[in-house]
């Protein structure tokens, strides 16, 4: 259609999440009609975060330093950890300002169909800080799939060694939904609303 590199440019594109391949078309349109004031600016970008961005050895967030922005802001409760999916719902959770403690990111749930098993989980991080104690509660807020019930299952299993409260979001998460795609009013009453597991 418009020779090799731009199928390149569109099949690139097409890969990414939320994007088909009438979508990348129509981005790569954008992009190539004004390369100077957006193609070379989004193409500097993502060099620059390749290179910078790394995840966090405490939590698992993204960002240019190791530990995180939140794992060393001072005024962030350290004693309530708040244990998502990805990253995605770590910035969901962010933009809604509900939560001002730390965070836990497992990097995916268990999922026998997908493979994923307990060691494929980002959750040493989390049992050191549970070891090393201050932890006053931990709380569940994965998504409401077959997937995030069972791993919250799990963890509550996993977790219950350590004498700490864990807690499970409320209200507000439709069964299927993910936290990312949430608007900030229903994560906010999700995580006021959480339950304590007995």
């Amino acid at each position: 259609m418009g020779g090799a590199d731009i199928e390149r440019l569109i099949a690139l594109l097409a890969r990414l999440p939320g994007l088909g391949p009438r979508s990348a078309r129509r981005a790569a349109l954008a992009l190539l009609r004004q390369p100077q004031t957006r193609m070379l600016p989004l193409a500097q970008a993502m060099e620059q975060a390749a290179r910078t961005v790394r995840t966090c050895s405490t939590c698992g967030n993204l960002d240019t330093h190791d530990p995180c922005g939140i794992c060393t802001d001072s005024a962030r409760d350290r004693g309530l950890v708040c244990v998502v999916e990805t990253v995605g719902d770590l910035w969901a959770l962010e933009r809604a300002g509900v939560h001002r403690g730390v965070y836990q990111v497992l990097g995916g749930t268990l999922s026998a169909l997908s493979g994923t098993g307990p060691d494929d989980l980002n959750l040493a991080p989390l049992l050191a800080r549970l070891e090393e104690g201050g932890v006053r509660e931990v709380i569940l807020a994965l998504g409401a799939t077959v997937e995030g019930a069972a791993t919250a299952h799990w963890l509550q299993d996993r977790l219950a060694g350590f004498d700490v409260p864990v807690s499970r979001v409320g209200q507000g998460v439709p069964m299927g939904g993910a936290l990312d795609v949430l608007d900030d009013g229903t994560l906010a009453a999700a995580l006021t609303a959480r339950k304590i597991y007995s």
